[in-house]
């Protein structure tokens, strides 16, 4: 069987856990030479054993430092030779915060994690994107952009809410470059730091009786969502949101 990302090359950022491993983990299962970055949560040896031999290019960075994210695209094109796939993955609640309790500074940090990592990145991955072929942007936000998440997630969900609109704009400005731009909104995704962190067993409980589908959701189940945006088929598709989210939401 022929693989979806055969000779294709694939950055995908805060990809040493959750979603983002398992993005890079079947990126590389389909063919594509990897690379991923990471702050806090470094990749284990050989996380993408059994996937492929190649080992992938981690990278430390902070996604919110200018510098250091131009270093990284550096550092993907002289060992890697280029970038085909660039899947902005970083981002996180940080800490719950209601109107009343949020400082300007956590503000801005949440913001700065979750909408300008995905600005920085895109940028400085630009030209390397235009010298690829039939290249692709994913971006992945969450459920919360459309619902505002649950109390304490106001400037997460105003941040990803911008994701869909970031998204549209870069899709009608790339177009002619022919890099389709896309996002993916995940809902109740189990066994990532957002909801080992910040959700208890009971919210947990309550929400997944919600969904129709009647499971939580996996990492991998956006992973294949993300594979499809990042392959040819599709190719046609560009400025969208595509929900992953078991029927919790309906646009």
């Amino acid at each position: 069987m022929n693989q979806l990302l055969a000779g294709k090359t694939a950055l995908v950022t805060g990809g040493g856990i959750g979603i983002g491993k398992a993005i890079a983990r079947l990126f590389a299962q389909e063919g594509a030479r990897i690379a991923i970055t990471y702050r806090t949560h470094e990749p284990d040896p050989g996380f993408l054993e059994d996937s492929t031999s190649q080992e992938p290019l981690a990278l430390a960075v902070d996604a919110t430092d200018p510098d250091q994210v131009s270093a990284a695209i550096a550092s993907v094109e002289r060992e890697l030779g280029g970038l085909d796939v660039l899947v902005n993955n970083v981002g996180g609640l940080v800490q719950r915060a209601t109107l009343d309790q949020l400082t300007i500074e956590l503000w801005q940090s949440i913001l700065r994690v979750n909408l300008d990592s995905t600005f920085l990145f895109s940028q400085a991955a630009l030209p390397l994107l235009r010298r690829g072929s039939h290249s692709r942007i994913v971006n992945i936000a969450s459920l919360a952009g459309h619902t505002g998440g649950h109390p304490g997630a106001l400037a997460y969900a105003t941040a990803k809410a911008a994701l869909f609109g970031f998204t549209r704009a870069l899709a009608t400005e790339l177009a002619p470059d022919g890099i389709t731009v896309n996002s993916l909104a995940p809902g109740f995704i189990e066994a990532t730091p957002f909801h080992d962190t910040f959700t208890t067993a009971e919210s947990k409980a309550r929400t997944v009786a919600g969904i129709p589908l009647g499971r939580a959701g996996t990492p991998e189940d956006v992973a294949g969502a993300a594979l499809w945006l990042a392959s040819g088929y599709a190719g046609y598709v560009t400025g969208t949101v595509t929900d992953v989210n078991g029927g919790q939401y309906f646009r």
